[in-house]
C-alpha cells in the first residue's frame, strides 16, 4: 500500500507520464543529430569536421541518457498501478514526498540511498 497522499500520487503520474511522452519526442527529433559525420574533406574543413564530430558525440550522450531514463519512468508508472509507489525498495520505509517531488523514480529512501 502507497504511504504517499493520493494527490501527489494523481500529480506525479501525471508529471512521469507528460515527462515520458516528452522523453519519446525528443529522441525522434534528436535522432539526426547523432547520425555518422561526412568525412568528405572536400565538402567539409578539418575544423568544422572536428565540431560536427564533437557535435555528434554530445548528442548521442544526450540520447543514451534519455533511452536510460525512459524505463525508469515506466517502473514509476507500475508501481503507482500496483500500489506500491512511495516505499523504499530496500528497506520498505516510505520515501518522502519532498524526496518524490525531486524525482518520482527515486527507489531509495534518503537513509537507504547513502
Amino acid at each position: 500500500m502507497s504511504v504517499v497522499s493520493p494527490d501527489l500520487i494523481e500529480r506525479l503520474r501525471v508529471r512521469l507520464e507528460e515527462e515520458l511522452k516528452e522523453l519519446d519526442a525528443l529522441l525522434q527529433q534528436t535522432a539526426q543529430d547523432s547520425a555518422p559525420v561526412e568525412l568528405d574533406q572536400q565538402s567539409v574543413g578539418r575544423l568544422a569536421r572536428m565540431d560536427a564530430m564533437r557535435m555528434q558525440a554530445m548528442a548521442q550522450e544526450t540520447q543514451r541518457r534519455r533511452r536510460e531514463r525512459g524505463p525508469h519512468i515506466e517502473a514509476a508508472l507500475r508501481r503507482i498501478e500496483q500500489g506500491e509507489f512511495g516505499r523504499c525498495t530496500r528497506c520498505d520505509d516510505a520515501i518522502s514526498e519532498k524526496r518524490l517531488e525531486v524525482d518520482p523514480t527515486y527507489l531509495l529512501c534518503v537513509n537507504c540511498a547513502l
